[in-house]
């Protein structure tokens, strides 16, 4: 661990996560989610967009006050979690924004301004000089009111990487000490990405005095592995939420990045101080605040992610887990997990489901059972601990209470 440089981990599930279509969280809601997030080790969270309306400001400036200075389960951390407020380059934007995060003991402005031509043209519809310009003079603005500093070229994915190089050694210079590269809508490809960050890491002006963030939206479903690929090529703060909830198709997971890191850790010159036994917990957290609900399948804290029903799989895990799961359930705080009795489970898997319920049958009784089980299975779409308890009562056999 010492080899490698810490990772830090800087959440907006309550701000780019509040913007997935349909959620609106409370402030109530918003502290809650924000207490979690800090015991869960989260090192910067980024509580909001204060100028967006009163509601938004309330809740970040309670945030800053009431969860700024908690230390409870940070002992990995051993410091109070940085509080964000995002701030576009406008100066009501950022004066709104120190407000709203003046009582944190640790505070960050997010300043962020488009740089894609596309951008310039037709939604900001100024020209590069222009942009420029107007970066410099909204850092050193944020600079004079808070000492840290984000800068994110919007839509830095399919901005011209010379451009970028101008752009972000310009804000170096007022202040900025986080560089975040936003691949804003998707759109690039983890090679593509990760070229970026390389190019950005080895051409910007002072690049060495800053952080290098990625940023990535999940439109082609490549948002971890984009952030993955920026981390190999010198990022060392990610930009994630819980779920990946987020605007349109999501942001990158946390936890996908995470476990990705804990799984892998030779290969990746980074290490995390995120207590991943509370992902579970905290992934069920924010989907009841925020009515999302996680999808089964989805990767570490979906309901289906340690769930086993092929019967060649069910043999392997009772033998020994880790011949079919990566990480241990309970890494990650999953601890109700049980195979799942289906029409491709085997022997072993029934044999244990029927030990666990107190029965044991001779083996040509246990094949009359397995036989029935099997012609259910193939009826009945869900095969409930009821139905499986019912098959193996009516066998005649002895039935010993374990």
């Amino acid at each position: 661990m010492a080899a490698t440089n810490k990772l830090i981990i800087f959440d907006t599930s309550l701000r780019d996560g509040e913007q997935t279509p349909g959620v609106t969280l409370n402030t109530e809601e918003k502290i809650i989610i924000a207490t979690q997030l800090s015991k869960l080790g989260v090192d910067v969270l980024e509580a909001g967009f204060p100028i967006a309306s009163q509601g938004d400001f309330e809740a970040v400036q309670r945030i800053a006050r009431e969860v700024g200075p908690l230390m409870e389960g940070r002992e990995k951390v051993g410091q109070p979690m940085t509080i964000c407020g995002l701030a576009r380059a406008t100066e009501g934007d950022i004066k709104r924004c120190a407000e709203a995060i003046a009582d944190a003991p640790r505070k960050r402005i997010h300043v962020f301004l488009a740089t894609s031509d596309l951008h310039l043209e037709h939604k900001l519809k100024i020209d590069r000089e222009t942009c420029v310009k107007r970066a410099v003079a909204m850092v050193t603005l944020a600079k004079s009111l808070v000492d840290d500093i984000e800068f994110s070229p919007e839509d830095a994915g399919r901005s011209d990487p010379d451009f970028l190089c101008q752009v972000l050694g310009a804000v170096i210079e007022a202040g900025a000490t986080t560089l975040n590269i936003p691949d804003t809508v998707g759109y690039n490809l983890p090679h593509e990405y990760g070229k970026l960050i390389k190019y950005l890491v080895d051409h910007v002006k002072g690049a060495d005095k800053v952080t290098f963030s990625t940023h990535c939206h999940n439109d082609l479903g490549l948002a971890t592995a984009n952030t993955l690929a920026g981390i190999q090529n010198g990022a060392r703060q990610v930009e994630v939420t819980i779920n990946g909830i987020g605007e349109r198709a999501g942001n990158t997971a946390m936890e996908e990045v995470v476990m990705a890191i804990h799984t892998h850790p030779a290969l990746f010159p980074v290490h995390h101080t995120i207590n991943t036994e509370l992902f579970y917990p905290t992934s069920r957290i924010v989907a009841e605040t925020s009515g999302l609900v996680v999808q089964r399948n989805k990767a570490i804290v979906g309901r289906n992610a340690f769930l086993h029903e092929s019967g060649i799989h069910q043999d392997g895990v009772l033998k020994n887990r880790s011949t079919y799961e990566i990480m241990t359930p309970a890494s990650v705080g999953v601890t109700d997990i049980a195979l799942v009795l289906g029409k491709h489970s085997g022997r072993n898997a029934l044999r244990s489901r029927g030990a666990e319920m107190g029965f044991t049958l001779n083996d040509v009784a246990f094949q009359r059972v397995f036989e029935d089980f099997k012609a259910l299975c193939d009826s009945k779409k869900n095969v409930s601990d009821d139905d499986v308890r019912a098959i193996f009562e009516k066998e005649n056999h002895p039935i010993v209470a374990l």
